[in-house]
């Protein structure tokens, strides 16, 4: 890993740091058991599409740490915008597991999706980095409101070669809103390697085109991504407006269930990476600071399998719905006549 990015938790080649102002040996622990939460979450999700109880699932295996540090560096209020990538990070801000569960075995209307006013969580896009211009709209209108109220929103290194980025990035910058820009750069955007995707030696430079800070983070340290958001945070309630930050990490697993990494670059680069993955590396950390041992760790995993176990079982006696739920939340106002006329026709099919 790159020396110049900023990092906290020791490796095989590095020392620990001190914990930065604001964070405690139990935020740390708190924060692993978050990790290891949506891990468990992936490995089942994987698992259940494997046997065909669920559709395509896109991994967040190794990239645990750029979710746990930026959510636990928001505030209560501060709303955050989930990629696919992200999918599972509105469990440890309440939604359901087996919501999401629901969602990814196609369940639609109300039993398969979340409220995002409840949680705070937009919902999880697939269309690559729409939701950057939704983030930085929140931002925009919560600073105009007058609020104290943020937006993180992430996206992969892929989303920097989309038009719908560089909206966001520069109308960002021009209204100064209160928005943290998280990239995950896990180095593959499916078969498109880093060197592919842009002719920049970081994403983060990519930032002074628009006036706009950025820091270069370990992905694989919980504490580097919390620091950093934590800090660009407070930078953006002061009125200083949004942050870049990259998180450099490497997806270690295939794009999706649909994918095979084999076909297009060198396993063992993958297996390299695999040893520095976020998890073990916090907790090897707060085992030699004394904060955790191996039966300590034991029950934090099996808590966190029983409570995805449940979700399965929910997720599973859910029945599934019918095709009038298709335009259950669609409109306001009452269905058009040709929908309505149409789901008429559809019902009256043998």
């Amino acid at each position: 890993m790159d020396p110049l990015l900023l990092s906290y938790l020791g490796d095989d080649k590095t020392s620990d740091r001190d914990l930065p102002e604001g964070l405690t040996l139990e935020d740390v622990a708190e924060l692993f058991r978050w990790m290891v939460t949506l891990r468990a979450f992936d490995e089942r999700a994987v698992a259940l599409q494997r046997q065909g109880r669920l559709g395509t699932y896109p991994m967040c295996w190794g990239e645990e740490a750029t979710q746990c540090g930026p959510l636990f560096a928001c505030a209560e209020e501060d709303w955050v915008f989930p990629s696919y990538r992200q999918q599972a990070v509105g469990i440890l801000r309440g939604v359901p597991p087996a919501t999401i569960f629901r969602y990814r075995r196609g369940i639609g209307g109300r039993d398969g999706f979340w409220s995002p006013r409840a949680h705070r969580v937009a919902p999880i896009t697939i269309s690559i980095a729409t939701q950057v211009p939704h983030a930085v709209g929140f931002a925009w209108a919560a600073r105009i409101a007058r609020s104290s109220a943020c937006a993180v929103v992430w996206h992969g290194e892929g989303a920097t070669s989309e038009g719908d980025w560089h909206e966001g990035m520069n109308l960002a910058s021009v209204v100064k809103a209160g928005v943290v820009i998280f990239c995950t750069n896990n180095q593959w955007a499916i078969s498109t390697p880093f060197s592919r995707q842009t002719a920049t030696s970081t994403i983060a430079e990519k930032a002074s085109i628009y006036g706009m800070p950025s820091i270069r983070v370990d992905g694989f340290d919980v504490v580097a991504c919390w620091k950093a958001t934590r800090d660009a945070l407070e930078r953006a309630r002061d009125g200083g407006g949004p942050t870049l930050i990259e998180a450099v990490t490497y997806r270690i697993g295939p794009h999706a269930t649909a994918d095979d990494p084999s076909r297009y670059r060198d396993q063992t680069e993958a297996e390299f990476w695999r040893a520095k993955e976020p998890i073990g590396r916090a907790g090897a950390y707060l085992e030699r600071h004394g904060a955790l041992d191996r039966y300590e760790r034991a029950a934090v995993e099996a808590g966190a399998k029983t409570t995805i176990d449940e979700a399965v079982r929910e997720m599973e006696s859910t029945p599934i719905p019918g095709h009038d739920v298709l335009f259950d939340t669609t409109f306001s106002s009452g269905m058009p006549w040709p929908l309505r006329d149409g789901l008429a026709e559809l019902d009256a099919l043998p």
